[in-house]
């Protein structure tokens, strides 16, 4: 039997959506011995021995300046796991880093200064430069790595993500306690949104497709995330005439999303792009039929279950909400086998068996 490499991880976004899904689920299953982080968050896992103080904020000299350089070498880890781009430039150990997406390069208008633009277009270079091993959650953004940069495809592994095991199907009166909840009408259809107001989320482009479909006065809109809250006059909606038609969740518990999730006639996802696009296997072990765009990695979260659209054409977005709207269980069988393909057990093992590699062990 193989010795296991002693791996450690920068887990300060452990509580953070997105990204720090990723790492709550890998700092229970990869095996890491150290993690860099805050130690009232990193106290939740003690499947991790060793915590090692780490608060700074993300990106910036800062976090490069208060790095815990000298305690992590005291320690001797095998292998860094650093789970987004923002490496410690005077880290001189073996590395491996998650790259989930190159947004910031692929649509550097939506950055709020060219000076970020240059921060990253610099920070991604220097992980091509060097990391030991760079992991994606996509192909797409693997493509994206050697279009940019031309980085060595020998020395980047794709590892996929997944839905957390709460994401399961449910009677329908568990959930019919949120009608009361957000002031569902009983009667209409329902799609489901979750996510932010970021320009690369397009969602503007699902309010406007939305708005084009046929017998969208049968449907609501339910937009979900921290976004939506107290947003119950949106300009956008009341010039598009579906205002009424539009149900501004606000952000809700893990519970109430993975219940919407169930309650839900159909999950969209307009994105322009995405890295991976947890959704979409989120919404699909709750049993629900997606309609999503067809750019970046989203068709190989999707597959041939997902319906697909494109997102800068409302009347693309319109019909596949309206080929999608009605139906939810006739694919059942189809979705549960593909969403089986995708396990946070299978990312974790794979990822220890990568800084293995890294590590020589």
């Amino acid at each position: 039997m193989k010795e296991m490499p002693k791996i450690a991880i920068d887990a300060r976004m452990v509580s953070r959506s997105g990204i720090g899904t990723c790492i709550q689920h890998w700092l229970k299953d990869v095996g890491y011995k150290i993690a860099l982080g805050d130690p009232k968050e990193l106290a939740e896992y003690p499947e991790v021995p060793k915590h090692i103080p780490f608060i700074s904020g993300i990106y910036g000299y800062k976090e490069q300046l208060n790095f815990p350089y000298c305690k992590l070498r005291r320690e001797k880890p095998d292998v860094l796991h650093i789970p987004h781009c923002n490496v410690p430039l005077f880290y001189r150990g073996k590395m491996m880093v998650t790259i989930h997406d190159l947004t910031h390069l692929v649509y550097p208008e939506f950055l709020p200064s060219k000076i970020v633009h240059l921060y990253f277009k610099f920070i991604f270079w220097f992980v091509c430069k060097r990391a030991n091993r760079i992991i994606v959650d996509s192909e797409s953004t693997k493509n994206d790595l050697v279009r940019f940069y031309n980085a060595d495809t020998s020395k980047i592994t794709k590892v996929l993500l997944a839905a957390g095991k709460e994401f399961i199907r449910k009677p329908k009166e568990d959930v019919e306690y949120l009608y009361e909840k957000f002031n569902i009408p009983r009667d209409k259809k329902i799609l489901l949104y979750v996510g932010n107001l970021l320009p690369h989320k397009n969602l503007n482009g699902l309010l406007d497709g939305f708005a084009q479909m046929k017998g969208k006065e049968d449907c609501r809109l339910v937009l979900v995330g921290k976004a939506f809250a107290g947003r119950t006059n949106a300009t956008k909606e009341s010039d598009l005439g579906i205002a009424d038609l539009t149900i501004h969740a606000g952000m809700v518990s893990q519970d109430d999303l993975v219940n919407l999730y169930n309650l839900a006639d159909l999950f969209v996802l307009p994105s322009l792009y995405e890295g991976f696009g947890l959704p979409v296997l989120e919404a699909f072990a709750c049993g629900t039929p997606v309609a999503c765009s067809n750019t970046s990695s989203l068709p190989e979260v999707g597959g041939d279950v997902a319906t697909y659209f494109d997102p800068k054409d409302p009347s693309s977005v319109a019909q596949a909400l309206e080929k999608s709207i009605d139906s939810k269980g006739m694919f059942d069988d189809k979705i549960d086998a593909w969403v089986s393909q995708f396990t946070w057990e299978k990312s974790a093992r794979e990822l220890a068996e990568i800084a293995a590699e890294v590590a020589g062990k």
